[in-house]
């Protein structure tokens, strides 16, 4: 595999590790003063959210697996982001219109691509080409701005409103608040389509509904299937120090080699996090199966128990976890059963 395919799940970390408990808060629309219902309040990536009622008010519980960021989202208002929460009990925000509106699109505007194709182009990076990508439907696919820049290559993405997306094989709703979102081609055929990717980038939040109360053992296996071998899989075993305990091997320049020859794994005092170097770039199989490839362009990153990393741009993952994509992506309060 030779294209870098960068992905990304998490949008931040939090830095301490402390006792469950819960938050509660008002929102408020800071013109006016007035409560502002229907407020979408959740961790990043999580299953774990909740909504304003009509005196604004929310509470939302949450205990030590949730290690991602805070949201606090309301169309045409500024989103807000919270990492100190576990310092707080209470969180009574204001929140301010939106000044910096998307720019104007044009559905039929002639930038070489067709809607129809580019549409199609990025249901395929943004959700996956895998099974459980296939079976994944976008539901307000009208709210997604697409532009293609002919001289750079480039389809890039933004929404009006969070991307929703039905995951009908591990059967979650998805709402995903896009931040960015770029595919840099190698070759593309404007006529036809066709193309290959030099580079895929997509960061957002993420909201997950689990559609799966009464726990079917089938939608428990497919979820088992998407998270081994996964880049959560991967680095919830490197925290632990368990890479070859969990079916991980490394290779270098295509030797097996021992794990601890190019990782290092550094606790840090007064933090669960621990720190990660990387002192080459190394193969990754899984089970004998699924390769991948994994290079830093940073000296460093930061890992937490649950799997979350930061920073996430300087982290390339190619190969089986680089071409994983939305439809791919577990919660990062999944566990195993």
């Amino acid at each position: 595999m030779t294209s870098k395919e960068l992905l990304s799940f998490c949008f931040s970390l939090i830095f301490v590790t402390l006792f469950s408990q819960t938050i509660t808060g008002v929102i408020t629309e800071a013109a006016t003063g007035k409560p502002l219902e229907s407020v979408a309040v959740y961790f990043d990536n999580t299953t774990v959210g909740t909504t304003t009622n009509s005196e604004g008010f929310f509470s939302i519980d949450y205990t030590d697996a949730i290690q991602t960021t805070l949201v606090i989202s309301y169309l045409g208002f500024e989103k807000l982001y919270f990492s100190d929460y576990r310092a707080r009990r209470e969180l009574n925000v204001q929140l301010t219109e939106q000044t910096n509106a998307l720019e104007t699109v044009y559905i039929d505007y002639d930038d070489g691509l067709t809607r129809q194709q580019k549409l199609w182009i990025f249901r395929r990076e943004f959700l996956g080409k895998s099974p459980f990508g296939k079976s994944c439907k976008i539901l307000n696919a009208n709210a997604i701005y697409l532009k293609y820049d002919r001289v750079e290559k480039v389809l890039t993405a933004s929404a009006s409103e969070p991307i929703l997306v039905e995951n009908k094989a591990l059967k979650y709703k998805i709402s995903y608040e896009v931040v960015q979102f770029e595919t840099v081609f190698r070759y593309i055929n404007l006529e036809t389509a066709d193309y290959t990717p030099e580079s895929v980038i997509f960061l957002g939040t993420t909201f997950y509904e689990d559609l799966n109360e009464k726990q079917k053992k089938r939608v428990l296996k497919k979820r088992e299937t998407a998270y081994f071998g996964s880049v959560q899989h991967f680095m919830r075993s490197l925290y632990h120090k368990e890479i070859t305990m969990n079916k991980f091997e490394i290779y270098h320049k295509g030797f097996k080699s021992d794990p601890w020859e190019w990782f290092t794994v550094q606790s840090i005092k007064d933090s669960d996090l621990r720190k990660i170097t990387l002192s080459a770039k190394v193969s990754i199989l899984y089970s004998r199966d699924q390769q991948s490839e994994l290079k830093l362009t940073i000296s460093e990153f930061y890992i937490d128990q649950y799997g979350n990393y930061s920073p996430i741009k300087g982290v390339l993952f190619s190969g089986s976890m680089g071409q994983r994509r939305v439809g791919d992506i577990l919660p990062t309060n999944y566990e195993p059963k």
